[in-house]
């Protein structure tokens, strides 16, 4: 079957890191969601997302088999693949008012209106069993362990595992998992409180102490001395160091220094300056609350632990102070003492004494100079998602 990934009414409470992404390409576990899903039906999928995203996510070409249109803030399991497979055309899968998914035939619509009038006419079936379901940006990291053990078993499943260096000390070495040409030497690698996967070409500089679960994606690293608390997930093409508790880096990211990253989601194309620290845990102990774009007001977590939300391409300076359950847009540059406001929009420059507009073509300027380390093009594709964000041009 093709699958087709819509963006649904999650999107809006799943910003900033829907700014820049379709829903299912938020990473959760060690898989971003569209790939568990590939995975799953052993098919490719398309996008049916913004407008504005379109161009660079494309959506399907002709098909010649059914097309499964899925809510992309769903992960798969077996038996909610099974049910969804199991739908015939013109039938969809609700579980009470949230919509899963629904089998539209060779249909491919042009947009998600188009897609939500069509769906409209369809039969609805109730889906009884339970789900991994990413509704808010806190979900990410939350939700990372649940997502975590599903995507570990889907990637080592009837696999061998590279061998571990004998220069590490290793608890539990049945629960590691190494892709060829990963790297680890002199490191504590206790898998006793979660499985530990490293990905291909990643490395462990030594004198690293990792408590599982915890993931470390393809061609990225952990430097000298880092410290992570699982469940933690680190994309690829990163560099990170310090102390990493429960958070979730999307990936092409750099916390490369001393400093503290708790209870955070932070996206791709970030760098945390030397010593940045975030706090996860309000001085009353209360519960945290954060801003959320679909309201414009800040609303409640219901978590005693979160700490910093950060939107692809923002930076941040040395030394660096977030508050607890800090909201950053999309390429904010933020530096100087003091701790900055809770919500950085998007474009922002500057830190705690005020923050001005970082001109559009400043902040284009710097995300090709940053792809161009990377060997990648800042392309007028990429160029066109800036220019619809940016605050001058609407």
């Amino acid at each position: 079957m093709h699958l087709l990934l819509i963006d649904g009414v999650e999107r809006e409470n799943l910003l900033p890191f829907t700014f820049t992404r379709p829903v299912s390409e938020i990473r959760v576990g060690i898989l971003t969601i569209t790939e568990k899903w590939e995975r799953a039906f052993s098919s490719k999928a398309g996008y049916l997302t913004q407008d504005y995203l379109q161009s660079k996510y494309k959506s399907l070409d002709s098909v010649d088999r059914d097309v499964v249109l899925i809510n992309g803030s769903i992960c798969p399991d077996l038996i909610l693949r099974d049910a969804l497979a199991a739908l015939s055309q013109g039938q969809s899968l609700f579980s009470k008012d949230i919509f899963i998914g629904a089998n539209i035939g060779k249909l491919i619509p042009a947009s998600i209106q188009e897609a939500s009038e069509i769906l409209n006419l369809f039969e609805k079936i109730e889906y009884a069993e339970s789900f991994l379901h990413i509704q808010h940006g806190w979900d990410i990291f939350s939700k990372n362990g649940q997502a975590f053990d599903a995507d570990f078993a889907v990637l080592t499943r009837n696999r061998i595992s590279e061998p571990i260096s004998a220069t590490n000390k290793v608890i539990k070495p049945e629960n590691i998992f190494l892709e060829e040409g990963a790297v680890v030497e002199c490191s504590i690698l206790n898998a006793s409180t979660g499985k530990i996967y490293l990905g291909k070409k990643s490395e462990v500089m030594e004198g690293s102490i990792i408590r599982g679960p915890f993931a470390l994606c393809e061609e990225s690293a952990l430097k000298l001395g880092t410290k992570i608390y699982g469940p933690t997930t680190i994309g690829p093409h990163s560099k990170v160091g310090g102390e990493v508790n429960n958070s979730v880096i999307f990936g092409y990211s750099n916390k490369a220094h001393d400093g503290f990253l708790g209870n955070s989601v932070i996206g791709e194309w970030c760098n945390l300056g030397a010593d940045t620290n975030n706090s996860n845990l309000k001085n009353n102990y209360g519960q945290v609350q954060i801003y959320n774009y679909a309201q414009k007001a800040y609303v409640n977590t219901g978590l005693q632990f979160c700490g910093l939300m950060m939107g692809d391409h923002s930076k941040s300076g040395i030394n660096t102070m977030f508050n607890t359950g800090t909201v950053v847009g999309v390429s904010a540059n933020i530096f100087g003492a003091g701790f900055p406001d809770k919500h950085i929009p998007s474009f922002s420059w500057g830190g705690a004494e005020g923050l001005v507009d970082f001109k559009l073509e400043k902040a284009i300027e710097l995300a090709q100079r940053v792809y161009e380390r990377r060997k990648l093009i800042f392309d007028d594709v990429e160029q066109g998602i800036f220019h619809y964000l940016h605050p001058t041009k609407k």
